[in-house]
Formats: C-alpha cells, structure tokens, sequence
C-alpha cells in the first residue's frame, strides 16, 4: 500500500513537473517570437530609412552630373606668378615711354626671360625751324642762335626713331637675386646724330645691394618724366643715362642709392675760342662724378632727394707761358615728387641747381665758361656754370581710353663773361596733348609743343611750335624656367 502510494505521488508529481517544463517551454517560445518580432520592425524602418537616403544621393549624384565640370588647377608656381606680373605690366597703357619696362621683375621668381619694346612712328609740321639733325625733338639749344642760321621756316617731318626693343632676366641665386637689363633704340645722336640708328640705352646688372653698368643716374629721377610723346623730354629735367657702379644699401619705400659715375663735361671757349693757347688744353678725370639719393614712396606718391659732386680738370700741354691748366668742382641738388592729387591726376615735379652739371641736364650745352681775370700774366680762366632747371607737369586720365599731359619746364644758366653774345643762356619748354588708348598695347597722339631760346647778350632769342602725331604699337613675351 505504501509502494503503491509512494508510486502514485512519484506519477504526479512527475506529472506536474512535466507539465510546469512545458508551459516554460511554450511561454520562453512565444516571448522569443514576440522579441523576434519586434526585430523585424526595427530592421524594416531601418532598411526604409536608407533607401530614402540612397533615393537622395543619387538625386544628388545626377544634379552634379548636369553641372558643367571645372577641372581643380593646380598652384601656379613661382615662374608663372612671375611672367603674369610682368605681362600685366607690359599691358598698362598709361605708363609713360620712359618707365616702359623700367620696373624690377618680382623677387623669388626662380628664372625669367622678359623681351618688349614697341614700334613708334611719329609725324607732324615744324612751324618754325631747327637744327635738321634734330629734326623731330624741340631742343631750345637747337633753335636758331640768330635769324636764318637753319633756313626758313615750316617743314614736315617724320620718323621711327623711338622705336625701341629691350630684354630683362631675373633669376634666384645662393646671393640673392640677381638681374640684368638690355635695351636699345633707334635715335641716333653724338656722331650719329639725325641718322635712324642703334642707341645704346641699358646696360645693366644687379646682384643683391650692387649694380654696374650703363643706366639711369642716382641723381634723376625717372618718374618726373610726363606722359607725353615728344621725344627729348622736359629741357629742364635731370636727365642721364651713364656707366657706373652702384651701391644699394635700402631699397623698397625708402631707397638709398649710391654711385660711381664715368667723369665727363663740356666747355665753351667762348669769346677765347680762336685763342692758339687754348689749343693746346686738354681734359683730365682724376675721380669719378659721385652721385646719390634718399627717396621715400607713400600712398600720397614719392619724393626724392639727390645730390652730386664732381671734379673737372684740365691741362695745358704747352710749356710756353701762360700755364692755363687748372681744376673746378661741380656740384648740385636735385629735389623732385610725384604728387597724387586724385586717383586721376598726378603732378611730376623737379627742381634743380648746381653749378657744372650742365651734362646731366636733358637740354643745357657747357659746364664750364670762360672768365676773364684782368692779369695779363693769366688773362682768362675757366669757371663752372651755374645752372636752374624747373620742371612742372599734370598727367591726367580721362577715362580707360584717353589721357593729357601738360606742363611747362626750363633751363636758366649763369654765363660767364667771355661767352660770346649768342651763347644759350635761356631755354622754355611746354606742351600738351590727347593721347588715346584703342586697346591697352596701342597710342595713338596727337601734341602741341613750344620751345624758346634767350641767348646771353645780344638781345636775340626765337620760339618754335609744332604739332605731332604720334603712333605707338607696344609688345611683351615672356618665359619662365623653374630651377
């Protein structure tokens, strides 16, 4: 009976257990699928969101497909930056004859090789009339020193002789940069003079602080020149192109120029000129002419302060008394501004004075006169001739495609008192013009120019008036070379 019973408990109680598995078993089974399918749900709204944003970058990708497509440049290097600032600058229009080309190519610019100039025709009716080798400038000290010395008045003329070519290089050395400068032109002068003929005009290199060569001297400043199309320029400006050596040592917004110049001058006999004992003179240079500068450049425009000093020697080689051999010294300061009224008007202005400086003037004839002395043992002697130079122009922009220039210059000199009567003493220079600009490489002008002549002591002086027509074609092609 007890068997039996513990065997009956046992059944049940198996039972239950078995029971109490499988209802685990099936509630564990439909919480799985409850959790299975809650899964689902979120995998679904998931995989929905991507195909949304799949939907969205292809609408994208095909937008910018539609788009035209623009290739990335690389970096220009320092060669290109170089040669696009240097064909920007050929390109300005308004920049006067003179400064053509005559900025520095930009520093760390590896290696360039610049070739520019222009082709120049200039045309028109002399009025007056002049010495013929100087045909187609106004020169007062080539106008007529007494009446009908170059023939009658009024004459056409034209020629090319401003026509001009040039080559600058710049190129990064272990010293610094260094840059050389080659130009010529057609104008012929000295022996050459009136003929259409290869004129030397720069020679030049730098390296760093030092320059030498043939160039502009330290003691002009190239910015005064206006922006006109008569040759010669202002009589009254500092204006020399000489060899030399030149030291640097602050250049930028505040320059400092020093240099060493090739010695020369000029006399006049004068009065004396037939004397046989002035036959025998001859020139002596001990030292070279020193000339310098200090500038500043601002925003309002630049001025420059020059200075120079020189010796002048000569030597009578004829043992017989008098011994005329003797020695002067030269000397002058030159003060000179561009003034930027508006963005459209800039004044270039100059003046200059000294005494034996007369050949680094643009228009002046002698450095040194003679004087007389009143000792019969040594009856004359030469003197240095003072010497004033103004210059005071306006350069006006119209418009992109039309400027002026006007302005007004002279040369006023000391003579001494054995200059003969019809010695240059005075000279007045002045014009104005229209100048128009078809495209930026291309002028087309047209000025009126006035030249005056006062001689020494005669009471005699002559004008001259002109007007010119001028047309100019520029160029520039550069290349680069990385190193």
């Amino acid at each position: 009976m007890t068997h039996a019973l513990i065997r009956e408990w046992s059944k049940s109680v198996g039972f239950l257990l078995a029971a109490a598995m499988l209802s685990g078993m099936f509630v564990q089974r439909a919480n799985a699928q409850a959790d299975q399918g809650t899964q689902l749900q979120q995998l679904q709204t998931k995989l929905e969101q991507m195909e949304q944003q799949m939907q969205e970058l292809k609408q994208q990708i095909s937008s910018m497909q539609q788009q035209p497509q623009v290739q990335e440049l690389p970096a220009p290097t320092k060669v290109q930056q170089a040669l696009d600032h240097v064909i920007s600058e050929q390109a300005d229009a308004h920049v006067p004859m003179e400064e053509v080309a005559n900025a520095p190519l930009p520093p760390e610019s590896g290696t360039t090789l610049d070739f520019y100039g222009f082709a120049m025709l200039d045309t028109g009716y002399d009025f007056a009339t002049n010495n013929p080798n100087w045909f187609d400038v106004v020169r007062p000290t080539q106008l007529n020193a007494y009446p009908g010395e170059y023939g009658p008045d009024g004459k056409v003329y034209a020629g090319v002789r401003q026509t001009r070519f040039g080559v600058k290089t710049s190129t990064d050395t272990p010293l610094g940069l260094m840059s050389t400068r080659f130009e010529f032109e057609l104008f012929g002068t000295g022996v050459d003079a009136g003929q259409t003929t290869f004129r030397l005009r720069h020679a030049w290199g730098e390296l760093g602080a030092i320059g030498a060569g043939q160039t502009w001297s330290p003691f002009m400043d190239i910015d005064v020149f206006p922006n006109t199309i008569e040759y010669w320029g202002p009589n009254g400006m500092v204006f020399y192109r000489n060899v030399q050596v030149r030291w640097m040592p602050l250049r930028g917004r505040n320059q400092v120029y020093i240099a060493a110049e090739r010695p020369g001058a000029t006399a006049d006999q004068g009065q004396y000129g037939d004397f046989i004992e002035l036959q025998h003179i001859q020139p002596q240079f001990t030292m070279p002419d020193i000339t310098g500068h200090v500038r500043f450049d601002r925003d309002w425009g630049h001025l420059q302060l020059a200075g120079i000093f020189r010796k002048i020697s000569w030597v009578d080689t004829n043992p017989a008394p008098p011994n005329l051999s003797d020695t002067v010294y030269g000397w002058g300061v030159n003060v000179s501004s561009n003034l930027k009224f508006t963005s459209k008007d800039i004044a270039k202005l100059q003046v200059v004075y000294g005494h034996a400086i007369e050949n680094y003037m643009n228009d002046a004839p002698v450095d040194v006169g003679i004087q007389t002395t009143g000792n019969p043992a040594s009856p004359i002697k030469g003197v240095p001739l003072p010497v004033l130079g103004v210059v005071s122009f306006i350069d006006h922009t119209w418009s992109p495609r039309f400027t002026s220039s006007a302005g007004y210059s002279l040369v006023n000199i000391q003579n001494a008192d054995g200059d003969l009567p019809s010695a240059f003493h005075q000279g007045d220079y002045a014009v104005g013009n229209l100048l128009f600009y078809p495209v930026k490489q291309v002028m087309i002008g047209t000025e009126f120019q006035f030249g005056r002549r006062v001689n020494f002591a005669n009471g005699f002086n002559t004008n001259d008036y002109r007007l010119q027509f001028s047309f100019r074609y520029d160029w520039a092609k550069a290349f680069g070379f990385d190193r």
